[in-house]
């Protein structure tokens, strides 16, 4: 007889077990082999990534092969190694096929590489190489989207149907070829959840607990961007994806329904509290260049630029009329569009 799936959840903040315990199960894990990959061998191999480092917010610098999370034979037999798979042949088959995935394994893939790098600056805050100036583990608000995250993220393990909602916002571009040299490049805000990530001439951008409220904010702009951009223009769109996320005023809870004897899966309910508070912080122009400028340091545009017209910053998706807008080369010249 078929044996029942485990629907018993598991919770790695009480008591705050990260280090050790498997990042999906919480089974002890204390030979260094129990682990895995942040990111993936095939990324490694097709990018050249082993060698290249990353620094963390403790100023501590690590190898790419180095940034490893712990994991239990059974979980990366039965769970990671099959989603890695699974994204790395979309990935070899291009833009469409990855964003033909469903958006569940997007958001477990994109989510497991968020929640790597979360663990490792949580653990090197135990023995940081310096103090970093905002500790996580002191952010008593970035802890609380963590455990709302890492409930939802369970679904890379237990049977999780998501009744009515997507738990992220989750985002497919493709690069116009002409000037797009960087076949990956990787960034993150840990504070708002938001994640980025660029596979030759797919870039995926991530909001991961907000039940799909940017996307829906971002509705205009992301079905204006289905076209190749030039890559600053996925500098603007990501820019726009990341100060909408600090705008983001809510922190979705998430309920698991009781569950009776023979259930194959568990379902999760959500709820929003947007009666006592606004969904989103006022936009404000002077923030939103700020966001730009970090975006757009390759082509060091000065934030005076941006800001030349205080109403309508820098825009290089759109025209001066709103219109979008086709770059095929980068000349330094942008034109004001309405932030949407």
């Amino acid at each position: 007889m078929p044996t029942s799936p485990d629907l018993s959840l598991y919770d790695p903040f009480t008591g705050m077990r990260f280090a050790h315990h498997c990042f999906l199960c919480g089974v002890p894990t204390p030979m260094p082999t129990d682990s895995v990959l942040v990111f993936a061998e095939w990324l490694l191999e097709r990018y050249q990534l082993a060698d290249l480092q990353i620094k963390l917010l403790d100023q501590s610098v690590l190898a790419y092969r180095d940034l490893r999370m712990p994991c239990c034979a059974d979980c990366r037999q039965a769970y990671v190694e099959p989603l890695e798979q699974t994204v790395a042949d979309a990935a070899q088959a291009g833009p469409a096929a990855l964003r033909d995935l469903e958006g569940k394994t997007l958001f477990l893939w994109l989510g497991k590489m968020f929640y790597g790098v979360m663990l490792l600056e949580l653990l090197n805050e135990l023995d940081p190489l310096a103090k970093p100036l905002y500790p996580l583990a002191e952010n008593t608000q970035l802890l609380r989207k963590l455990q709302c995250f890492f409930q939802v993220f369970q679904a890379l393990r237990v049977p999780i149907e998501f009744e009515d909602f997507t738990p992220a916002s989750i985002f497919v571009l493709k690069t116009a070829g002409l000037e797009d040299t960087i076949p990956f490049e990787y960034d993150d805000d840990l504070s708002t959840m938001t994640f980025s990530i660029k596979l030759d001439e797919t870039v995926l951008i991530t909001c991961l607990i907000d039940n799909g409220i940017v996307r829906q904010a971002m509705g205009r702009v992301y079905r204006d961007a289905q076209r190749p951009l030039h890559p600053v223009q996925v500098a603007e769109f990501k820019a726009r994806v990341y100060y909408g996320a600090y705008l983001l005023n809510v922190v979705p809870d998430y309920f698991p329904r009781p569950t009776q004897p023979g259930d194959t899966q568990l379902v999760f309910d959500t709820l929003i509290d947007d009666v006592t508070r606004e969904i989103f912080n006022p936009w404000e122009n002077t923030g939103y260049g700020q966001s730009l400028q970090e975006m757009w340091k390759r082509w060091q545009i000065p934030y005076s630029e941006i800001m030349r017209d205080p109403q309508q910053p820098l825009s290089y998706l759109y025209d001066a009329d709103g219109e979008p807008q086709t770059i095929e080369t980068w000349e330094g010249k942008g034109t004001t569009g309405r932030p949407v």
